[in-house]
């Protein structure tokens, strides 16, 4: 196999030409067909297209039909104006997890499709507010769809089910997309923050709480982009080592 090109240090605004680098940045499109098109576990493959009009990612097999995104999992938190009190307090520090946040290994894929009129995985992560935009969060929701458990994303989630079924477990999920350094060896979910089981919105309350959340994510970009080059490596040098 021929020499793959994925930089982790790649700032995916560079080239989004002042847009939303999920949608505009035409690296970070490649980078993810790249990545995440690979064998399932069943051993069948998962290859994504990007030549289908007026859609990101795309996949049409015996699997089924899917409409990929790109979703940006870690967040700076740096345009929420209802944070502004705080980001505004320590500006370096944000500006630092906003720039960390800009390279792949702060990106994954979702569907992307609205069913129904419905939001999507993306929207809803956004909008709910026991989520927050966290990542860690979404992913224990999905931990939960996974053991047929309720959670603020369920119904989400659901519409979704097929999408889910490909990786026919949680676990298989993480290791599909490289995200094994957000569970811990019970394949628990390693929180940014001290974690309620959704009774209360995930809020700072302070600066030292923001740099603890800060200190998490920065740790989870750096090890995933870490992941990222291994698999990368991986793949050049045996090619069929995702199989």
């Amino acid at each position: 196999m021929g020499q793959i090109i994925i930089d982790t240090n790649f700032n995916v605004y560079s080239d989004a030409r002042g847009g939303d680098p999920d949608s505009s940045s035409p690296t970070l499109r490649q980078f993810h067909k790249t990545l995440w098109s690979k064998p399932l576990q069943n051993g069948k493959t998962f290859e994504l297209f990007d030549n289908k009009n007026g859609v990101y990612l795309y996949h049409k097999s015996e699997l089924g039909e899917f409409f990929l995104g790109s979703d940006a999992i870690t967040h700076s938190y740096k345009n929420h104006k209802r944070k502004h009190w705080l980001t505004k307090q320590i500006t370096n520090e944000v500006d630092e997890l906003f720039d960390a946040g800009s390279t792949i290994g702060a990106y994954t894929l979702f569907p992307n499709n609205r069913i129904e009129g419905n939001h999507t995985i993306n929207q809803a992560r956004g909008v709910n507010s026991l989520i927050d935009d966290r990542f860690d969060l979404t992913l224990e929701c999905i931990r939960l769809f996974y053991m047929g458990q309720k959670s603020p994303l369920y119904e989400t989630l659901l519409r979704y089910k097929t999408f889910f079924d490909l990786f026919d477990n949680f676990i298989s999920y993480i290791q599909f997309f490289l995200l094994e350094d957000l569970i811990d060896e019970n394949n628990k979910i390693k929180f940014y923050l001290p974690f309620d089981d959704f009774k209360t919105r995930p809020i700072f309350s302070d600066i030292d709480e923001y740099l603890l959340y800060k200190k998490g994510v920065m740790n989870f970009i750096k090890t995933r982009n870490k992941r990222i080059e291994d698999y990368i490596k991986l793949l050049e040098t045996e090619p069929n080592a995702s199989k």
